[in-house]
C-alpha cells in the first residue's frame, strides 16, 4: 500500500496525465484519419506539385484559383520536412507542426510555473493547452495553427519574463494567520502582488522590439500579414497596462517601439513579392483575393455584423469553441471572469504578469471582431494564455460547468465505443485494438461517474475523460490506418504510371490517394483542376462510371448506397481490389434516433479499385 499511496501522488499524477496526452498527440499522427482541416490536402497538393517543380517560388498548383492563398513558409516547411519529395507521407508533413505544438506547451507550463510557483498548475495549464480541440486538430497536422501560434506568442513570452523577475522583500515577522498582503488577488493560484518587487526594466529595448518584429514577420509568414494587428496591439497593451508607470514618454516609447516591431514584421513578409518570380500574381491572388475580402461584405458592414453568415455576437464564444469538449468549463471561466470584471478593484489588482494574459485574451478576441468574415479558428494564438488563466483560476470555477462537461464526454464515450465495437467485426478489424478501444471508453466512463459523484474529483476527472475521448478515436481508426486496410503492395505496383480516376468530395481531396496509389497519376473525376474537369456530373452513376473506365486505366468507385454489394460496371469490368471508406459530410435525414447505434448503416462504406475487364 505505500507503493500505491506513493503512486498517487500529485506530484507523480499530473506528469503521468500530461505524458499520456503527449502521447495521444503522436498516436496515429500519419493516419489519413486524424482530426484536420477540409482544405490539409489542397496545402498539401500546393507543396507537392511546387516540391516536384524544383524551385522553392513561385508556389505552383494544380487547382484553379488555388496557388498563392498561404504565404510560402508553411509550403517550405513541407519541403524541407520531406526532403524534397524523398519522405513523402502524411506523417513526416505533420511531425514540424506537433514540434511547434509541444515548444508553445512547453513555453506555457514554465510560464504558469514562473507566476504560481506550483508545478501542479503549470502542469494542468500544458495538460487542458493540448486536451483543447482546436490545438488538437491545428496543432498536429499539416494545415496547423501551431506556427504562427508559436512565434506571434514570443513577445508575450518575454514579455511575461519580464513582468515575472522579481525578489523577495524583506521579512518581517508577522503573526501566524495574518491577512494576505495588500494588493493581493485570492482568486488567482499564484503569489501576491505585492510580495515581490520587479527587477528588470519596465519596458524591452529597441534590439528586444526589433527581434519581437522579427518573430511576428515569420509569424505572419504562415498565415497572413493581417497578424501583425492583433500581435502588435496586444503588445503595446499588455506593455503598458503591466508596466509600473504610465506616462505619456512611456506612451511615446512603447507606441514607437511596437510600431517598429510591426514594420520589420510586415518587412519580412513583404520579401515575397520580392522574392517571387510574379508578384503581381501574390498581390491578386493573396492580398486581395484571400485578405482584402475578408473586410468587405455586399450586405454592408453593420448589417451583416448583425445577421450576416459571420455575425458579431459569434466572436463572443470563439474561446469556448476552440476549447471544443472543454467548451462548458472555459464558459464558466467567462462567467467567472465577467462576475468578478463587475467589481473593477478585482482587475485593477492583478499583479503585472496576469494583466498580461488578460490583455493578450481581449485584444487578439476584439481586433478578429472586426472583419466581416469571422471565425473562432483566428484567436487560437491567444489559446495559450486561456490555458494558463484556466489553469490559475481552476479550483475557482463552479462545479456545475466541470459536471456539465462530463455529462457531455459520457455519449460521446459510449459511441465511440460503439463504433470501435463494429470496425472490430469488419474484415479489416483488429480485435485487441478494438478492444483496447472499449476499454478506454470504459475507463473514461468511470472517470465521468466517479467526477459526477464525488465533488472532489469532478474537475480532474473532466480532463481523464476528455483524454479518454482521445484516445478512443485513434484507437477506433487505428485498424483503417494500418497497411492491410489499404490497396496492397502488388496492386500499387500494377498502378505504376497508371492514369486513375478518383472521387474528390471536397476541394483538393483527390490528393490523399497519392499516399494510397503512390506513383500513380491521380485525376479528380468531380473536381476541376488543370489537367481535367468534372467529367460527366448529370449521368446516372452506372453510365457515368462505364464511361470513366474506357477513359481511364482505373477507376476508383465509392458505393452508391448501403444496399450495393457489388459495382454496378460487373461483370463487364474487374474488380482489382477494395477497402472500407469513411464517409463525412452527410446529408440531411442519413443520420437519425433510429439508427444512430448501427453506424455501419451510414458511417462506412465500400471503395472499389476498378478496372476495363480485357476483350
Amino acid at each position: 500500500m505505500p507503493l500505491a499511496r506513493a503512486l498517487l501522488r500529485p506530484a507523480i499524477l499530473w506528469p503521468a496525465l500530461l505524458l499520456l496526452i503527449v502521447l495521444l498527440y503522436l498516436l496515429g499522427l500519419g493516419s489519413p484519419y486524424a482530426p484536420t482541416n477540409g482544405d490539409e490536402m489542397v496545402y498539401i497538393h500546393i507543396a507537392r506539385v511546387t516540391t516536384e517543380s524544383g524551385h522553392w517560388l513561385p508556389l505552383q498548383s494544380e487547382l484553379a484559383g488555388m496557388r498563392n492563398t498561404k504565404p510560402p513558409l508553411l509550403i517550405w516547411q513541407a519541403i524541407v520536412a520531406s526532403n524534397w519529395g524523398s519522405h513523402w507521407s502524411q506523417l513526416w508533413l505533420r511531425l514540424p507542426s506537433v514540434g511547434y505544438t509541444f515548444a508553445t506547451t512547453a513555453l506555457l507550463a514554465f510560464f504558469t510555473w514562473r507566476m504560481t510557483g506550483k508545478r501542479r498548475t503549470a502542469c494542468l495549464a500544458a495538460a487542458l493547452y493540448l486536451l483543447y480541440f482546436s490545438t488538437f486538430r491545428y496543432g498536429r497536422v499539416y494545415l496547423t495553427s501551431a506556427p504562427e501560434t508559436f512565434w506571434l506568442a514570443l513577445p508575450m513570452w518575454w514579455l511575461l519574463w519580464l513582468r515575472t523577475r522579481r525578489i523577495e522583500p524583506p521579512r518581517s515577522p508577522t503573526a501566524c494567520g495574518s491577512l494576505p498582503p495588500q494588493g493581493a488577488n485570492p482568486a488567482w493560484d499564484g503569489p501576491a502582488p505585492g510580495s515581490a518587487v520587479l527587477t528588470t526594466p519596465a519596458n524591452p529595448g529597441w534590439l528586444a522590439y526589433s527581434l519581437f518584429g522579427v518573430a511576428m514577420g515569420l509569424g505572419c509568414a504562415y498565415k497572413s500579414f493581417a497578424l501583425v494587428a492583433p500581435a502588435s496591439a496586444a503588445l503595446w497593451c499588455a506593455l503598458l497596462w503591466s508596466g509600473p508607470t504610465l506616462n505619456w514618454k512611456t506612451v511615446l516609447r512603447t507606441t514607437a517601439g511596437v510600431t517598429w516591431s510591426a514594420l520589420i514584421g510586415v518587412g519580412l513578409f513583404a520579401l515575397w513579392f520580392v522574392l517571387d518570380p510574379d508578384p503581381a500574381a501574390v498581390w491578386q491572388e493573396f492580398v486581395v483575393g484571400e485578405n482584402a475580402g475578408k473586410m468587405s461584405n455586399t450586405m454592408g458592414y453593420w448589417q451583416a455584423a448583425l445577421s450576416g453568415p459571420y455575425p458579431m455576437w459569434t466572436q463572443l464564444l470563439a474561446y469556448p469553441v476552440n476549447a471544443g469538449l472543454l467548451a462548458f468549463t472555459c464558459l464558466g471561466l467567462c462567467w467567472l471572469a465577467v462576475r468578478r470584471g463587475l467589481h473593477w478593484r478585482n482587475y485593477a489588482q492583478l499583479d503585472p504578469a496576469q494583466r498580461v494574459l488578460l490583455v493578450w485574451l481581449l485584444v487578439w478576441l476584439i481586433v478578429f471582431m472586426l472583419p466581416s468574415q469571422r471565425s473562432d479558428r483566428y484567436v487560437i494564438p491567444a489559446v495559450p494564455a486561456l490555458a494558463m488563466a484556466m489553469a490559475m483560476l481552476w479550483q475557482h470555477i463552479g462545479r456545475i460547468w466541470s459536471v456539465a462537461t462530463l455529462l457531455l464526454l459520457a455519449p460521446a464515450l459510449v459511441m465511440l465505443a460503439r463504433i470501435s465495437w463494429v470496425i472490430g467485426e469488419l474484415d479489416v478489424g483488429v480485435p485487441m485494438l478494438s478492444a483496447l478501444a472499449v476499454l478506454v471508453s470504459a475507463v473514461g466512463l468511470l472517470a465521468v461517474f466517479l467526477g459526477l459523484f464525488n465533488a472532489r474529483w469532478t474537475r480532474n476527472a473532466s480532463l481523464l475523460a476528455c483524454a479518454a475521448v482521445y484516445a478512443c478515436f485513434g484507437l477506433m481508426v487505428a485498424p483503417l490506418s494500418r497497411p492491410e486496410a489499404n490497396y496492397s503492395p502488388a496492386i500499387q505496383a500494377r498502378m505504376q504510371g497508371q492514369r486513375v480516376a478518383v472521387p474528390n468530395g471536397f476541394t483538393g481531396q483527390f490528393e490523399r490517394y497519392r499516399f494510397v496509389l503512390p506513383g500513380a497519376g491521380i485525376f479528380p473525376f468531380d473536381a476541376e483542376s488543370r489537367n481535367t474537369g468534372e467529367r460527366y456530373p448529370d449521368m446516372p452513376a452506372p453510365e457515368r462510371l462505364q464511361r470513366l473506365l474506357t477513359e481511364f486505366d482505373a477507376v476508383v468507385w465509392l458505393q452508391d448506397n448501403e444496399e450495393q454489394a457489388e459495382p454496378t460496371c460487373l461483370p463487364h469490368c474487374e474488380l482489382l481490389a477494395q477497402r472500407w471508406h469513411i464517409r463525412s459530410r452527410h446529408k440531411s435525414g442519413e443520420i437519425t434516433l433510429d439508427n444512430i447505434w448501427d453506424p455501419q448503416d451510414w458511417l462506412f462504406s465500400r471503395e472499389w479499385l476498378l478496372v476495363k475487364k480485357a476483350p
